[in-house]
């Protein structure tokens, strides 16, 4: 059976989201357009206001509508200690199960050289100048447990060590091929808590 144009159209526009595929995409346009066209409207607003003023936090690159984000402008939370991630879901993932109180620098991905995606496209030279001025005492690297994490992990501890700025990273307690986002709070704290350091300089407490 063909959909109308529109229909289709929007069915195809849902297919963008991670997870969602033909039957999903279907499910939720028929959902939206028979039970709650008031919500259809509400999230077609709310995807436009935010797709047209979110960008990235100059400092870490967490995502927010403002040129620093809730985070980096938080009083009392420890500048010289920084969280590297690899996604602003990891950044509520570490808030959410420890009691980190520094802060954060947000890849948005990880080295993949087959992909294209190299220290440029992760935004390490902003890190490499924050790194550089002195400011950072501790790196903590918290990407993902897989080939590509322990690569981008492996280039953020030589980042580290030119510099003379302690690195650690979390212990995996984290499974294998896992990704934080979907590990729970306990074994994440435990892996926080646990990480090893991966230089030669110290490592001091979170």
């Amino acid at each position: 059976m063909a959909f109308s144009a529109r229909l289709t159209g929007l069915i195809d526009a849902l297919k963008c989201m991670p997870g969602v595929g033909q039957k999903s995409a279907q499910r939720i346009a028929f959902h939206l357009l028979e039970r709650d066209r008031d919500g259809a409207r509400a999230l077609a607003e709310a995807l436009t206001v935010a797709a047209d003023t979110i960008g990235h936090c100059r400092r870490c690159r967490m995502l927010t509508e403002h040129e620093l984000c809730a985070i980096c402008e938080a009083p009392g939370r420890d500048a010289e200690l920084v969280c590297v991630v690899e996604s602003p879901a990891d950044v509520m993932a570490v808030e959410d199960a420890t009691g980190y109180r520094g802060h954060y620098f947000v890849l948005m991905g990880h080295l993949s050289p087959l992909d294209g995606i190299g220290p440029a496209e992760l935004g390490l030279d902003v890190l490499d100048k924050r790194l550089k001025d002195g400011s950072v005492r501790e790196l903590i690297i918290a990407t993902n447990p897989t080939v590509e994490g322990d690569a981008t992990a492996h280039y953020l501890g030589e980042l580290a060590a030119r510099h003379g700025v302690a690195a650690s990273r979390i212990a995996h307690g984290v499974p294998l091929g896992g990704e934080l986002e979907y590990v729970d709070g306990g074994t994440l704290s435990h892996a926080f808590y646990g990480r090893r350091r991966v230089n030669e300089g110290g490592v001091s407490g979170a």
